[in-house]
């Protein structure tokens, strides 16, 4: 076999807890291949040592099935962007988000579940209680926040090129669809989709929060894994339905923020 044959049969190898394989997130760093040997270097930033073990095991199994006789995984941990390493209490407070108190994301496995609604929902909750709160919708290919919120203002962009969130029904809001602007689609690859996600942690002005209510898109794709890597989020929301084939993906988003470290508060069942 060669290299373009083995990254091919090691895009099998999930990352745990993630749809995403470990080539798809660029933790092959190094791959000899020689007869009937292979030697492969994994660029792991995760400081879970079970990942890493489940990983490695993972990767020797595959080679070993695929005819390799000799085997060595060496495992590494320089930060790469794009892998779903947890955020540390630290990285909050060394200035992301200092506002905010609380970090709710609410998520879903699958769409059409009603998680915006119910994240809206939730936030206009909170303010009625008497807290300061703010919602963001992370959604970036379907941004449902204008509509919820009958929003059509542009944010402001202030010095320093900050976003002022735009306040409504004494809520703070931001979404890339006050960006956006109009019904055009949103035909964007991982790494901007990443890079946007970033942009609203770290430039968006917001207030002093209590709460801060992240809507995010269904799934667990490149928002999620940007999130959870760049924020030490309070905990996670999953929406579900009753329905059997919604109640699987529960638990695989579950597993997601378990992997990150981000406890699960509760899972809403929709339109039961």
């Amino acid at each position: 076999m060669n290299k373009e044959q083995v990254l091919k049969l090691l895009e099998d190898v999930k990352y745990p807890g993630f749809s995403r394989n470990i080539v798809s997130f660029g933790m092959i760093r190094n791959l000899f291949i020689d007869d009937n040997s292979a030697k492969v270097e994994l660029n792991i930033t995760s400081a879970d040592d079970t990942i890493k073990s489940q990983i490695k095991q993972n990767v020797e199994s595959k080679l070993r099935d695929a005819g390799f006789q000799t085997v060595s995984v060496l495992i590494t941990g320089e930060e790469l962007t794009g892998q779903p390493a947890a955020a540390s209490s630290q990285m909050a407070e060394q200035g992301l988000l200092p506002s905010v108190k609380y970090t709710i994301a609410v998520a879903s496995g699958k769409g059409g579940v009603g998680k915006s609604t119910v994240a809206a929902n939730l936030a206009a909750a909170l303010m009625t209680q008497g807290y300061h709160v703010g919602l963001l919708d992370l959604d970036v290919y379907g941004p449902s926040l204008p509509m919820t919120m009958g929003v059509s203002e542009v944010p402001k962009v202030l010095p320093g090129n900050k976003l002022l969130p735009i306040k409504k029904y004494g809520m703070e809001l931001m979404s890339f669809g006050f960006i956006l602007g109009d019904d055009s689609p949103v035909i964007w690859r991982g790494p901007m989709v990443a890079k946007l996600v970033t942009q609203f942690l770290n430039d968006v002005q917001w207030g002093d929060l209590d709460f801060l209510i992240m809507d995010l898109p269904p799934g667990t794709g490149d928002v999620q894994l940007t999130l959870v890597q760049k924020l030490a989020l309070t905990g996670a929301i999953i929406v579900t339905t009753p329905q059997d084939l919604a109640l699987l993906d529960v638990q695989r988003g579950a597993n997601m923020f378990s992997k990150v470290n981000t406890p699960v508060l509760g899972i809403i069942e929709n339109m039961s």
